[in-house]
């Protein structure tokens, strides 16, 4: 979203499923002509973890016509489920490049690029060797494109492959309070611990710029170090309460590829602007 100099976006994020709940809550203040910043908060109660999960988030963007950047460092607090001790950190940024930008037939392209790096401690199983706490890191880099056409439909397709510096060899389970997503959106969601080795997925927009409203659909496969290779269905509807106010509802379902693990997931985003 591309605000004016001086306005405040604020979002409120609510994610539920059987198995976890979660809340984000984050503000985001333009100043200048092409810089903005904000803080974000999120709460996570899951059935994995004995104690809630906290975390914030610090967001910093510059957007212009043929560029945009953003960089968001992340902070996890301690977590003390099980009497074991649970924390990460990290960075995430992503660079956008107009490639395409034809006000007269209505046609826009981009590409963006995607890097991070987390660092988390939490209970590391290697084969061989059993469970050890320690600090683990790993790092993420994505590539995707954007199309815009005549402002009425859009299409995304976008990859993400993961690089663990502490080496993953022999690694059998990682157990972390760390999400996944904030690495790299990974076109669900859920709330993912386990460690991905990539993801490829693709998503198509219908859009009524008139009535400011969209109907979306995503599909995703990733496959995992410490879990099964995994597909995910995403189908959402972005629409208009207010001139200053919009919501995002969306159903996600996710099935490993045998089947064997199915889970349901909804989502319901409220963004407004003053």
């Amino acid at each position: 979203m591309f605000l004016s100099a001086g306005e405040f976006t604020g979002v409120a994020e609510y994610t539920g499923s059987s198995e976890f709940n979660q809340v984000k809550a984050k503000a985001l203040w333009q100043f200048g002509l092409n810089w903005s910043t904000g803080l974000e908060g999120k709460w996570a109660k899951e059935d994995a973890f004995e104690d809630p999960i906290y975390a914030v988030k610090l967001p910093i963007r510059f957007n212009s016509d043929l560029v945009s950047f953003s960089l968001a460092p992340f902070y996890y607090f301690k977590n003390k489920s099980d009497k074991r001790e649970f924390n990460a950190f990290g960075v995430s940024s992503q660079l956008v490049l107009m490639l395409q930008d034809d006000a007269i037939n209505e046609m826009y392209s981009h590409v963006f690029l995607g890097a991070s790096f987390a660092r988390q401690q939490g209970v590391l199983v290697r084969e061989g060797k059993g469970e050890s706490d320690e600090y683990y890191s790993q790092a993420a880099y994505s590539l995707g494109f954007h199309q815009n056409l005549y402002r009425a439909f859009s299409f995304e397709a976008i990859g993400t492959a993961f690089q663990y510096p502490d080496g993953i060899t022999n690694v059998q389970g990682f157990r972390g309070i760390l999400d996944q997503q904030d690495l790299a959106f990974l076109q669900s969601y859920d709330i993912v611990h386990e460690l991905p080795k990539y993801t490829l997925g693709a998503r198509i927009t219908r859009l009524w710029t008139d009535r400011r409203a969209t109907l979306y659909g995503s599909y995703r496969f990733g496959e995992f170090y410490t879990a099964d290779p995994e597909h995910s269905f995403v189908l959402g509807n972005t629409f208009s309460l207010t001139e200053w106010m919009m919501c995002d509802l969306a159903y996600n379902h996710l099935r490993t590829v045998h089947n064997d693990n199915k889970r349901d997931i909804f989502y319901a985003q409220i963004k407004f602007v003053f």
